[in-house]
């Protein structure tokens, strides 16, 4: 197992608008396309109380490739984004790594 951590970093004041898309839509449409979430984290202390962390659990890079592909291609995932978006955009930067865990780590 291989895990993504995803962060967003939102335009200032978006964070409610993020967090509603992911809650209302994204997650929806993840399931249809057999992505797992393994946890959803806001920023209390840190850089920017603006940010939206998430981690994704991936049995291999090529199911990432594969599952991510068809989510971002998906004409629902499209008419979801655009419509959240219509107040303007959302997030200004993303940052994704793709992690491994340690012999020692209590995931696997």
């Amino acid at each position: 197992m291989i895990y993504e951590m995803r962060q967003y970093r939102c335009v200032p004041g978006r964070l409610p608008a993020l967090l509603k898309r992911f809650e209302t839509a994204t997650l929806k449409i993840w399931e249809k396309h057999g992505i797992k979430q393994a946890g959803f984290f806001t920023t209390l202390i840190g850089e920017s109380n603006q940010e939206l962390t998430y981690f994704l659990a991936w049995e291999s890079l090529a199911e990432r490739d594969t599952k991510w592909g068809k989510f971002i291609a998906d004409p629902d995932w499209m008419k979801a984004r655009a419509e959240s978006e219509a107040d303007g955009q959302i997030v200004a930067n993303i940052v994704s790594q793709i992690l491994a865990p340690t012999a020692f780590s209590v995931v696997k």
